[in-house]
Order: C-alpha cells, then sequence, then structure tokens
C-alpha cells in the first residue's frame, strides 16, 4: 500500500476535475454544516483530521455520483474514494463555494469566519452529531438553540436571549451562515476568502481604513492562515491495484467498524452491493417512489427491509453469507411490502409520513404482515393491525431497550403463525396498561411518541387552523401553511414561573399552520383566544382540547389548564383509538 502526503488543495482539484470517483459501497453525503463547520475550525488549528484512503483500479466497479457534480474527463484516472467522501465534498463545497445536491436538492455550505475570534484554543465544546444528520435540514447557527417559532423576537425575554447567543457566536472562529450574521463586520465569509487573494474588501467591510489600524496585521494574518488550510496535508492511502473488489470491500468494512465511523446498515449495504451491482440505483429508485406519497425511507431502512425479508430476522449479521439471489428475492417482497405499509398507514391510520411513527421499525413489521397474508387480511385481522399500530406507536414500542429484539419479537410471531392478534400481547407484557391517562402526558414533549397521537385525535375531531380554517394536514401546500405546533400560552409569559418541562407539555401545544404561528406570536392567550372564538367559533378551541373557560387562560392559572388539557385530550385519545380500531 503506497502512502503520500497531499495537499487539501490538490486533492479538491482531483475532486472536481473528476480524477476521483465513488464506489457504489459509499453512502450519500450526510454531513450537516455544523460538522463542516467543526473540521474548518480543526483544520485552522492545525489538528488532526484523518486519512485518506483510495483505490486505483482498472477493475470495471459500479460508481455512484458524489454530491457535487465533477467535469467530464475522458483521460480521468480510476482512483476511487473509500474513506474521505464526506471530508471532500464539505471541503469542495466551501472552498469552490459549489452547492451540494442531496435527494435533488441543491444547497450551498455556507460557513462564516470570525476576523475577531478570541485567540487561543477554542472555549466551546465540540457538538457530537450522528453521521445520519442531513445537511438539507435547517442548522442556521441563529436557530440552534430555539426551540420553537412561536415566539415574539421584540420582548425583552428575547432579547436578553438574542444576546447570550450572540455572545456564544462570537466565542466561535467559525460558524454556519445566516443573515444576520453574514451583515456584521467581523464575520467574513470562509468561500469568498478562498475565492481571492485581495483583502481589501474584506478589511474595509470589518472597519479598517488605514494600515496604521492595530487590528490590520491580526485580521491580514488570520486570513492568510485560513488560506492555508488549501496546504494542509492530508495522508492518503492507496490500495494495490492487484486487489480484488471483494477485498477491497472488506478492507472497506473494516476500517468504518473499528472506526465506528458507519452504522451497521452502511456496512451490510457495502458488502451487499460488492456482489450485487447497481443494487443502489434500485434502492434510490424506490425511495423517490417513496417520497411522492410524501414518506422518506432511509437507505438503512432499505437494507434492513431486505434482511427481513431474505432472512426472516432483522440483523444484519448474516447478510455476508446470505446468497445474493436471495437477497434479490428479499428485496422483491420488500418493495411490495413496503408499500402495503405506506398504503395502510395513510389510508387506514391517518398517517401522512414517517414523522408521526415514533420508530421507523412499523414499516417492517407491517409490511411483513402483508406479505404473510399475501395482501388478503380480513376485516377482524385489518382492525387488529390498526390496534395494534395505533397503540404500540403511541407507548413507543420500539423506541424502548434494543429496538432489533423488539422487532424480531414480532416479526417471530407474522412470520411463524400470521396471528396479527398476537402481536397485541408483547405490547401488553412490555407496557402493562394500554389506554392512555392523563397522568400519562404531564411533563411530557414533543419528543414524546403520545405526540403523534395527540396531533392524529385532534385532527380526526375536526381541529382547524385557527386563522385559515384550514384542516390539519402535514401535505399542505406553501410553508404559510405548513403545519406546525405551538404553546397555547406562550412560553415566554410561563419561563418565570414554571419548569422547563411544564411550558413544553403536550398539554400546552395546539395544532395551527406556521403563518398563524407567527401572527400569533406570544401573545397573552387571554386575548388572542377570544379573537379566534369570536371569529371561527367555540368548536375551533373544542375540537384541539383547549379549554373554553377564559379563566383558566391566565399564566397564574397555567396549572390547571394542563390538568383539564390533559384530561380532555386523553379522553380524545382513547376514543381515537376505539373509533379508528372498530372501523
Amino acid at each position: 500500500m503506497q502512502q503520500q502526503n497531499i495537499p487539501i488543495g490538490t486533492l479538491v482539484d482531483m475532486y472536481k476535475r473528476g480524477e476521483l470517483r465513488l464506489p457504489e459501497i459509499q453512502r450519500h453525503y450526510v454531513w450537516r454544516a455544523t460538522r463542516v463547520r467543526d473540521l474548518l475550525d480543526s483544520l485552522y488549528r492545525g489538528y488532526p483530521s484523518g486519512s485518506i484512503l483510495m483505490w486505483e483500479t482498472d477493475e470495471p466497479v459500479p460508481t455512484r455520483d458524489f454530491a457535487i457534480a465533477q467535469d467530464t474527463n475522458a483521460f480521468a484516472g480510476r482512483k476511487l474514494l473509500l474513506d474521505g467522501q464526506q471530508r471532500l465534498t464539505s471541503l469542495t463545497a466551501v472552498l469552490s463555494g459549489t452547492p451540494v445536491q442531496v435527494r435533488g436538492r441543491k444547497r450551498p455550505i455556507d460557513i462564516l469566519f470570525n476576523l475577531d475570534h478570541p485567540e487561543g484554543p477554542p472555549t466551546y465544546d465540540t457538538e457530537v452529531t450522528g453521521d445520519e444528520d442531513s445537511p438539507t435540514a435547517a442548522d442556521d447557527e441563529l436557530t440552534d438553540d430555539a426551540e420553537d417559532g412561536d415566539e415574539g423576537a421584540g420582548t425583552e425575554d428575547g432579547e436578553v436571549g438574542d444576546n447570550a447567543l450572540q455572545a456564544k457566536l462570537n466565542r466561535r472562529t467559525f460558524v454556519v451562515a445566516s443573515k444576520n450574521l453574514a451583515a456584521l463586520p467581523n464575520w467574513v465569509s470562509v468561500t469568498e476568502v478562498f475565492g481571492t487573494a485581495n483583502d481589501a474588501q474584506m478589511l474595509k467591510k470589518a472597519g479598517i481604513t488605514s494600515f496604521d489600524d492595530p487590528r490590520f496585521q491580526q485580521y491580514s494574518d488570520r486570513l492568510k492562515k485560513l488560506r492555508a488550510i488549501k496546504d494542509y496535508p492530508y495522508a492518503v492511502h492507496v490500495l494495490e491495484r492487484s486487489m480484488s473488489y471483494e477485498e477491497v470491500t472488506e478492507i472497506f468494512v473494516r476500517v468504518n467498524s473499528l472506526g465506528a465511523k458507519l452504522k451497521s446498515s452502511d456496512l451490510a449495504l457495502a458488502q451487499m452491493t460488492s456482489r450485487w451491482p447497481n443494487m443502489l440505483k434500485e434502492l434510490e429508485a424506490f425511495q423517490e417512489e417513496c417520497e411522492k406519497s410524501y414518506f422518506t425511507i432511509d437507505l438503512g431502512h432499505l437494507v434492513r427491509a431486505i434482511v427481513v425479508f431474505a432472512t426472516q430476522q432483522c440483523l444484519f449479521r448474516s447478510v455476508a453469507s446470505t446468497p445474493v439471489n436471495k437477497l434479490k428475492a428479499g428485496w422483491v417482497e420488500a418493495q411490495e411490502g413496503l408499500r402495503f405499509a405506506i398504503n395502510f398507514l395513510r389510508s387506514n391510520a391517518g398517517i401522512e409520513d414517517e414523522s408521526l411513527l415514533s420508530s421507523p421499525m412499523f414499516f417492517h413489521a407491517i409490511a411483513a404482515v402483508s406479505r404473510k397474508k399475501d395482501n388478503k387480511l380480513s376485516a377482524d385481522e385489518q382492525r387488529r393491525l390498526l390496534h395494534w399500530l395505533l397503540v404500540a406507536n403511541a407507548r413507543g414500542r420500539y423506541s424502548r431497550g434494543s429496538t432489533e429484539t423488539l422487532l424480531n419479537e414480532d416479526l417471530a410471531i407474522i412470520f411463524r403463525s400470521g396471528n396479527v392478534a398476537a402481536l397485541m400481547e408483547p405490547v401488553k407484557r412490555q407496557f402493562g396498561r394500554l389506554h392512555v391517562e392523563a397522568g400519562d402526558l404531564a411533563g411530557r414533549g414533543v419528543s414524546s411518541p403520545l405526540f403523534s397521537l395527540a396531533y392524529l385525535a385532534l385532527k380526526a375531531a375536526g381541529a382547524k387552523d385557527w386563522y385559515s380554517g384550514l384542516g390539519l394536514s402535514l401535505t399542505h401546500q406553501g410553508k404559510l401553511h405548513f403545519i406546525q405546533w405551538h404553546h397555547v400560552i406562550p412560553k415566554s409569559l410561563l419561563k418565570e414561573k414554571y419548569e422547563t418541562g411544564e411550558i413544553n407539555e403536550i398539554a400546552n401545544m395546539a395544532f395551527i399552520t406556521g403563518q398563524t404561528n407567527r401572527r400569533i406570536s406570544n401573545k397573552e392567550a387571554s386575548q388572542y383566544l377570544k379573537d379566534v372564538i369570536a371569529k371561527q367559533g367555540v368548536e375551533a378551541l373544542e375540537s384541539q382540547c383547549v379549554p373554553t373557560n377564559p379563566a383558566l387562560w391566565s399564566t397564574e392559572a397555567y396549572r390547571d389548564f394542563l390538568k383539564m388539557r390533559r384530561e380532555a385530550l386523553a379522553q380524545r385519545m382513547n376514543a381515537f383509538i376505539r373509533e379508528k380500531s372498530a372501523t
């Protein structure tokens, strides 16, 4: 194995010219902008940031596209990038200003550099995030600490929070760009710095108009140090041409297993694609099909679905020893099962997208029922499956303990007997009581499995947006009409008197559109709820189980408000499950 040191600038040029290719065993680009920020910070400080692994081969290996379009080069070499894709794609995006493409959507990675950053080692903690985070998620630095969007920006509390956040960001050397920060004199775009060798405009923006300014030399030196990231040498290991694709795949799996860089599903995918050319294209095409029904199924769960139908259990450990023809047969079954699962979720349960599931594992259980029954479910089986889904989802069946063990327990019931009714037995053992009580909602927030049940129950009860009158749906067109959750009693008015857990309870949440959320902002509940009743009728509150007694809308009566609404929500949620399961 050869080893050489190659500067980042040269590697980025190789990437852009198409000299580097991505083997099919590699996963998508998945880094969030905050991870790119931290990579730049490490490179700026000269910290170690790993190595690069390549394989140069003439073997016709299936490849996939990078997240950044490359130049077409008929004379390009056959260098396949096995380790370092996330870093090189990130650096190419930032240094060249080229947006990354993820699931058909292009988005630039814009990082700002603080000319006035503190000297010395970092004074903040590095955030640890999973590789599965998507770069298309909202990760603006100014919204990182925001809990939701229903607070006014002009309140005294809000101003204190903004000042504290600004002070926190000023301690950083790099941040994810936002319009507010980019407008400040000491913040400059990293891409802009790499795009020019002339510092005049950036220094002028920073308020430096003379060489005599004591900041002139400091800022100039820092910009020079930033540009020197291009000269940072990565240790590049190149595997021998004589190696086979299977052997290289084994190295890929071992490298990522030992470094804990990839999830087990990523490693299983690599093992499959090394024996099943162009498999990834089939999975991605099915992903796009699901997206048309508003369901996003992660590649890892498509891989798991293949394993489920090829081996009748969900663990990945048997992938390497499972014949490829059996995996392909499992994929055929998986597609049909997942199509049924999506249709059942949407049509029977009213679950419009995967965000209303407490775990994606439900896809596999429902898909297994579909294939075991050959899509022939009796009316009784349909009711029992729906009842199991609603109860198990609300209770978080696959959200506690070993999710794979729990799913395997359910798969064993399905594949051995096909007895849908028997699925409820493990749920009873796991949770005991199945119905929802008011006390279950105490202290539970938006991360609780009960939150999605509250949404489904209120939607079924005819809940509508409080201003537009639109019924609840996660598939509304236009950003103004997207459904959001809203603190009925604004949290900025509760902060001084109540604990965070109480403030953010499900019992203080209503479902309205983003536009209405902004219109209400942090108005007193006694003010805006009275207006809602006047314009939409008392049913607008009743359908969302909000107490209609104005005496309960004050901050002083907040705990009484919570008590009343917990009871109303619990009754509505139980009624919803009974009504859906009886149809």
